[in-house]
């Protein structure tokens, strides 16, 4: 039997190729990923696990990450990365507490519940950020003002 297609004008003898893809390739999430592995990712984690300093010493929510980033900043550029978004995060959260607990003395303790709510979530944010750390994702915290950039 012979083949239907070869008296046609620029048929070749050749398997036919595979058919063209439709879809696109799988573009990465957006937003920062960091690759870093090894001690690199291990500091940049740093940077959020010593922020929990500040629930043994009440001022290490600041200068635990403080240390971790001014010793490893210029070594590691992700660890700069991290460290200010920690700082960031950090700063912002105590004017955030230092706000509403003059306010609650203004208004007879009205705002407490709000400040507990906002270590509650300080709280778990810091969590979040030291898992995503852990996987290499530079995670950007909520409601931060951007002190240092």
């Amino acid at each position: 039997m012979s083949d239907p297609n070869a008296d046609l004008p620029g048929s070749d003898s050749l398997p036919p190729g595979p058919p063209p893809n439709p879809l696109p390739a799988a573009q990465p999430p957006p937003g920062p990923v960091t690759s870093t592995v090894g001690p690199a990712r291990s500091w940049e984690v740093g940077c959020h696990v010593a922020a929990f300093s500040g629930f043994v010493t009440g001022i290490g929510w600041i200068i635990g990450p403080l240390i971790v980033w001014l010793l490893k900043r210029e070594e590691y550029p992700s660890v700069d990365a991290h460290g200010k978004e920690e700082l960031n995060f950090q700063l912002s959260v105590l004017l955030y507490q230092f706000c509403l607990l003059v306010g609650g003395l203004l208004t007879c303790g009205l705002t407490i519940p709000v400040l507990v709510v906002v270590g509650v979530a300080q709280l778990v944010l810091m969590i979040i950020a030291s898992v995503q750390a852990s996987s290499g994702v530079l995670y950007r915290y909520p409601l931060t003002i951007r002190f240092l950039s």
